[in-house]
């Protein structure tokens, strides 16, 4: 049966400070640079979320963009957004919240809520030429 992906694009705010507590002052510094500021930084953040699966008969859904929305606001943006990472969010502290970990975080927040389809990619854009990509493991 063909396959057919649906996405949906959400925004977010977060603080955060890359810093590796493991290497020294100076390591990190060279490493991060302003990405190290000790009094953190912000971004805003765009995450897409993109679920794949057959298109349902009875509703010519995957999965309603509705429900998604929903799911990934419950899952994610209401622990992620407006807040310090570092500070405030449990998963990171012990993890760097490099957008490769806050990716990552999205992934395992939803990968086994969604009632329909089967997510598919996280892209995380930090900025708007940077983003990662996301696909589990």
């Amino acid at each position: 049966m063909a396959t057919c992906i649906v996405g949906r694009r959400l925004h977010f705010n977060a603080a955060h400070r890359l810093h590796n507590p493991a290497r020294s002052d100076e390591w990190n510094r060279e490493t991060f640079g302003p990405c190290n500021n000790p009094n953190y930084h912000g971004h805003n953040y765009e995450l897409e979320v993109l679920v794949a699966g057959e298109i349902d008969p009875d509703t010519g859904y995957v999965l309603d963009v509705g429900i998604l929305k929903r799911i990934v606001d419950e899952r994610v943006l209401q622990v992620l957004d407006h807040r310090n990472l570092n500070l405030d969010v449990a998963w990171f502290r012990d993890r760097i919240p490099s957008a490769e970990n806050i990716a990552r975080f999205c992934w395992e927040a939803l990968v086994d809520a969604m009632p329909a389809g089967r997510l598919t990619l996280i892209r995380l854009w930090e900025t708007p030429r940077n983003y990662v990509e996301y696909q589990g493991g």
